[in-house]
């Protein structure tokens, strides 16, 4: 009797882990709906047991289990899968527009809002007296009707409010109702670049010097602006592109577009040139008061010649317009008013004609030089065209590159374009060496006499 009861106690302090029929026994508990209660008990009780590991692995995946829990799990998917598919069905979501779901609209009653409320009225608020007080009065200027003194109205905050901004006033007590973002003519903002360009750095072959320079001065400064503090100077904030035509300059600025997170914007010469006095002037006026809005910004002005020539007097005054536009730039450069974190590129063909005062540096700091390619630059050029092109293996592009001499980017685009169509006339689906011999003969030296880059050579 005794030893039966010290084998009890042994058999407490030292129990033995659960096999397989043990756990096959805690499964019929556990899935018999009236025993669910006692299994779960039961299940709790073996914490006090000194289980194996496999053993409690085993276990522990039964615990909190209940009857039903297959069938709630199979109803959660199949309201997710419903609830998914009303909204595919809806066809806008909020993330894409920042508007409520369709079904949420109420139109009538927000066009009954509309008819209710009283317009507004634009005018500029010229001035604040007793800024940043609870006594803060707001001097507003209503164009064609007069000045007035005027407070907030209930929907505005005091920090929304800027001495010289325009703002919405109501046509009773001429309070403030909203601020209004400053006037810019649409096709001023219509210059800003919305889609990103695809061309990158890789697709501008024969620049690898000039790509450096130009990213030292536009992604360097935004990348890293602590290298420029720890030395104590200014960035540089202007670059001219100059060179022949088909050298790559506008390529070049593409790819700063695509490259870039900052706001591109886009300005060709000719489309500063106005009909009436002082309309291209205001036109750049606006170009940087919305440049100096945006956290960072590139303005890039192509054909610069077209607005930048050097002044003179011809006698008549024709041009003195646009010597007027030009002044602007020049003062929206470097004038009393600081640019801000606004980046500057301009290409040209004639540098030589450019006014001295836009080239000077504090306006445009770097001056890059787009020249002809060399050999292997050509080379490189043609690679990148064929990159995409159906062409046959072991095709010499040093040879073509060879037979291509003083030929520019765009003449070797020609001729790989002129090498497709000879293959589409042959009705071949793959292009030879033989069909680039036949181009480069059409393109390099049958349009000789076509080609300005030996004139414009000249100028650079």
């Amino acid at each position: 009797m005794t030893r039966d009861i010290e084998d009890e106690i042994r058999d407490e302090k030292n129990p033995r882990p659960l096999d397989e029929d043990d756990i096959a026994l805690l499964k019929t508990y556990v899935s018999n709906p009236l025993s669910a209660s006692y299994s779960v008990r039961a299940i709790e009780g073996l914490s006090d047991l000194a289980l194996g590991e496999s053993s409690l692995v085993k276990v522990a995946s039964f615990r909190g289990l209940s009857p039903y829990s297959a069938a709630n799990k199979k109803v959660e998917k199949e309201i997710k899968e419903l609830a998914k598919r009303i909204n595919d069905l809806c066809g806008i979501k909020e993330s894409d527009t920042g508007l409520a779901l369709p079904s949420q609209w109420d139109l009538v009653s927000d066009k009954q809002m509309m008819q209710e409320e009283q317009p507004l009225q634009v005018a500029r608020c010229t001035k604040i007296i007793s800024p940043n007080t609870e006594d803060a009065k707001y001097v507003i200027n209503v164009k064609q009707i007069a000045k007035f003194v005027v407070g907030l109205g209930d929907k505005v905050s005091p920090t929304d409010i800027e001495e010289g901004m325009r703002v919405g006033v109501d046509r009773t007590k001429y309070q403030i109702q909203i601020p209004l973002p400053p006037k810019i003519d649409p096709s001023v903002t219509m210059m800003t670049v919305e889609e990103k360009p695809d061309v990158t750095y890789n697709d501008v072959g024969g620049c690898k010097e000039q790509i450096e320079k130009m990213r030292e001065v536009v992604e360097l400064p935004m990348l890293h602006p602590e290298k420029f503090v720890k030395l104590g100077i200014d960035p540089p904030k202007g670059v001219l592109c100059y060179g022949p035509p088909g050298t790559g300059k506008t390529l070049l600025a593409r790819a700063v577009a695509n490259r870039t997170d900052a706001c591109f914007i886009r300005v060709i010469g000719s489309e500063l040139v106005q009909k009436y006095v002082g309309e291209g002037a205001r036109m750049v006026r606006e170009l940087f008061q919305m440049a100096r809005s945006k956290k960072a910004c590139i303005v890039f002005f192509d054909e610069v010649d077209a607005i930048g020539g050097a002044r003179f007097d011809d006698g008549v005054g024709g041009d003195n317009e646009v010597q007027r536009t030009m002044l602007e730039i020049v003062n929206q450069l470097d004038g009393f008013d600081a640019r801000g974190n606004i980046k500057v590129l301009m290409a040209t063909n004639r540098p030589d004609t450019l006014d001295p005062a836009l080239l000077r540096p504090g306006r445009l700091d770097r001056k890059v030089e787009f020249g002809l390619p060399d050999l292997e630059s050509r080379t490189q050029i043609f690679k990148i065209h064929t990159r995409t092109m159906n062409c046959e293996r072991d095709i010499r592009f040093e040879l073509l590159a060879r037979l291509c001499p003083n030929s520019t980017g765009a003449d070797i685009r020609s001729v790989c374009t002129e090498a497709g169509m000879y293959a589409i006339r042959a009705r071949r689906k793959t292009v030879t060496e033989k069909d680039f011999l036949d181009a480069v003969n059409k393109v390099i030296k049958g349009y000789q006499k076509f080609s300005a880059t030996p004139k414009y050579m000249v100028y650079n």
